[in-house]
């Protein structure tokens, strides 16, 4: 019997479609539904006129498909300014959390020295505070420094946290030690056994922290919202704001900015997916040993 055949007599690939089978599907497909309306309803009112936005009762799809809104709402405020400050800031804090991180979870994961469990549990332990206590001791420092409304004052209080450290340092234990081992044997360093054979096997780690890091950067709100002051170092979340005035908000053009900054998160999506379900595939790296 054909595969077509059997697919047409209620037979799957991997066996007979149930009833069950289909429930759970239609219940899968439900909650993807569910899931994806706020991102559709974002995208129909980013295409309408202010008023239909605020209409009452509300429409599924616009009367008029105003595509001219996007171009609007970038040159409505200075969209562009928000959009490189936002990248440069996302990009600058990714490069410095791979390079720290990757230093510390081998030194972590692979070094021996008094001390080393001890601190890093005490290191861990740091993921335990919120940032709102922070922010206030933060921002202290920062204008201790003169650093207010600057760029490194965006970029260095966040880019050093624990979260990636473990979760390389957990990936780095499962690499086998007769690698590393034999490196020191034909006279490697350190450092050239991390460059040279441990970075490059934790590609698929290092693409989802790389993710991560870059996507909580890119919405991140409360620590640029308190350390700048104006539209010169404003990021994109601050820059949707300035979409509320005393006249009224223009809510078209805040969904229409909105569509536009989920565009680096879905395009690093696509081109790091290949790391990211490796990384996911390979969660034995997250025990430990």
């Amino acid at each position: 019997m054909t595969p077509d055949r059997s697919l047409a007599r209620g037979r799957g690939r991997n066996g007979p479609v149930t009833a069950g089978t289909l429930v759970s599907q239609g219940a899968m497909s439900l909650v993807a539904l569910a899931f994806l309306f706020p991102f559709f309803w974002m995208l129909t009112n980013a295409i309408r006129s202010n008023g239909e936005v605020l209409a009452v009762p509300p429409r599924l799809l616009p009367s008029q498909w105003q595509w001219g809104n996007f171009i609007d709402a970038w040159f409505y405020l200075p969209f562009g300014r928000f959009f490189l400050n936002s990248a440069m800031v996302a990009a600058a804090v990714t490069v410095i959390v791979l390079t720290v991180s990757s230093l510390a979870a081998y030194a972590f994961a692979r070094l021996r020295f008094v001390g080393r469990d001890t601190l890093f549990l005490t290191y861990l332990g740091t993921l335990m505070i919120p940032q709102a206590v922070l922010v206030i001791p933060l921002f202290l420092l920062m204008s201790r420094l003169d650093w207010v409304n600057t760029f490194q004052a965006l970029i260095l209080p966040v880019a050093f946290g624990s979260f990636g450290t473990f979760m390389l340092r957990q990936f780095f234990k499962n690499i086998p030690r007769e690698l590393e081992e034999a490196a020191l044997c034909d006279g490697a360093s350190r450092l050239r056994i991390l460059v040279s054979i441990i970075l490059p096997m934790s590609l698929p780690i290092l693409g989802l922290l790389a993710l991560f890091t870059f996507t909580a950067q890119w919405n991140s709100f409360l620590w640029p919202l308190i350390i700048v002051n104006g539209t010169e170092h404003a990021t994109i979340p601050l820059g949707l704001t300035l979409f509320q005035t005393q006249q009224g908000t223009q809510w078209n053009y805040m969904m229409a900015g909105a569509a536009i900054s989920m565009l680096p998160g879905i395009v690093l999506t696509v081109l790091l997916q290949r790391y990211i379900f490796g990384g996911i595939a390979m969660n034995s790296g997250f025990g430990g040993r």
